[in-house]
C-alpha cells in the first residue's frame, strides 16, 4: 500500500472518529490543524508517486531498445551465417534458405518483442493514469465533505448570530417603549 493510500485511510479513520455536531447526525466537528496537517503531507506524496509512475513509464524505451538490440543480433548472425555458406552452389543454395528463414523467424520474434513491450509500457501508463486519477477522486471527495461540514458550522454560526440580532431588536424596541420622550433623541446623537 502506498503512503498516499495510507494517508487517504488516516483522513478517512479521522473523519468516521470525529464526533457529531450536537442535534445533527450528519454534521461532524472536525479539528481543523489535524485534518489540514494530512492534506498536507497528501499534498507533499503525490507528486513523488507520479515520478515513480513517470520512471516506469520512462523504461519503456530501454525496453524497446533492447528488443530492437535482440533483433540487430539476430539479423547479424543470419548475415553471418549467409556469408560462410556461400563458398559452393549447393550450400550456397541452402544457405540463401536457411537464412531467410532465419531472417524471417528474427524479424517475426523482434515484431513480437517489440509489440509485447509497447503493451506493457501502455498497460503501465494507463495503470499509472487510472491510480492517480482514483488517488485526485479520493482527495476530491475529502475536500468536499470538508467544504460541506465548514459550510454547515458556518449556516449555523449566521443563523444564531441572526437569532442574537433579533433579540437585540426586539429589547431595544421593548425599552424603546417604555422610556420618555426626549430620551431617543440622546441615543440619536
Amino acid at each position: 500500500m502506498s503512503r498516499i493510500e495510507q494517508l487517504i485511510d488516516e483522513i478517512e479513520e479521522y473523519i468516521d472518529s470525529c464526533k457529531y455536531q450536537p442535534l445533527s447526525t450528519t454534521k461532524i466537528l472536525v479539528n481543523k490543524e489535524e485534518l489540514e496537517e494530512l492534506l498536507v503531507e497528501l499534498r507533499l506524496r503525490i507528486p513523488d508517486e507520479i515520478k515513480q509512475y513517470q520512471k516506469i513509464i520512462s523504461n519503456q524505451e530501454a525496453i524497446l531498445s533492447e528488443a530492437r538490440s535482440q533483433a540487430d543480433t539476430m539479423v547479424a548472425e543470419a548475415t553471418a551465417q549467409t556469408n560462410e555458406l556461400v563458398n559452393e552452389h549447393e550450400i550456397m543454395q541452402r544457405a540463401y534458405s536457411n537464412a531467410n528463414e532465419v531472417i524471417e523467424q528474427a524479424n517475426v520474434q523482434a515484431q513480437a518483442i517489440v509489440e509485447n513491450a509497447v503493451n506493457d509500457a501502455n498497460n503501465i501508463r494507463q495503470g499509472a493514469v487510472q491510480y492517480t486519477d482514483d488517488m485526485l477522486r479520493s482527495l476530491q471527495t475529502i475536500i468536499n465533505h470538508t467544504i460541506d461540514g465548514a459550510k454547515g458550522r458556518f449556516d449555523a454560526f449566521l443563523t444564531s448570530m441572526q437569532s442574537s440580532y433579533d433579540i437585540v431588536s426586539s429589547n431595544r424596541t421593548e425599552l424603546a417603549g417604555g422610556l420618555p420622550e426626549a430620551a431617543p433623541e440622546e441615543g440619536k446623537k
